[in-house]
């Protein structure tokens, strides 16, 4: 069996296998990694490979299979950084890896949640894991802003340390789902309009994704029909 008959026949599963994992990386892995419990880190990398393979295989096309390597190839170097001199290097190293990988992720995800036929229980999952997949995007963004300007948030230090991934996941769920609790603030405006624009997003998809499935939905009845 071919990659294109194994993304025919599984491409649906695929987007609630990748809503798993991720979900699992940011709502477990990081808060445990958090804690300091360094066996989480090996975990995550393990994660991150079969999320890798999962877009790749969903996507099947030669961008995504080197943008995928790519991001791979990030990851481990950053990670090997990390266990001999941790530094911004390998900071920077993991937020391109993720951009990488949220971008195709994103990209991949949209095409299959939103393309015409039946509104499947898989492809509304899928739109749940876009909704994830922007809030990793945005925490890259946040990484590369709070690198180049140390300053750039108050109450959230960008430093290597087993913390900062689930700082920058909570602080990026705060703004995109407009909850802010005060505690982490953007102060750089590049920062502030990073937020602003992850905000606006927060509330438009959810009105605009309704409207696209209830609209796929009746698509599909009427060819039936």
């Amino acid at each position: 069996m071919n990659i294109g008959e194994l993304r025919e026949r599984w491409g649906d599963s695929l987007l609630t296998v990748l809503t798993v994992l991720i979900v699992i990386m940011m709502f477990v892995v990081a808060p445990l990694q958090a804690l300091g419990l360094f066996e989480f880190q090996v975990f995550e990398l393990l994660l991150a490979l079969f999320l890798v393979a999962g877009v790749f295989l969903m996507s099947g096309s030669a961008f995504a299979m080197v943008a995928m390597l790519t991001a791979l190839a990030m990851i481990v170097a950053g990670a090997i950084l990390r266990l001999h001199a941790p530094s911004i290097l390998d900071l920077n190293l993991f937020a391109g890896a993720w951009l990488l990988v949220g971008v195709t992720m994103a990209v991949t995800v949209a095409r299959a949640t939103f393309a015409p036929g039946r509104v499947t229980y898989h492809r509304v999952i899928g739109a749940i894991l876009l909704y994830f997949t922007v809030a990793v995007i945005f925490a890259a963004l946040y990484t590369f802003i709070g690198t180049l300007v140390p300053t750039a948030f108050s109450g959230m230090k960008i430093a290597d340390s087993p913390t900062l991934a689930s700082q920058l996941i909570y602080f990026s769920f705060a703004t995109l789902t407009t909850t802010g609790y005060g505690d982490v603030a953007p102060l750089h405006p590049i920062a502030r309009s990073l937020c602003n624009v992850e905000a606006i997003f927060g509330q438009l998809y959810p009105a605009t994704l309704l409207a696209r499935l209830v609209t796929l939905e009746l698509a599909h009845r009427d060819r039936d029909s």
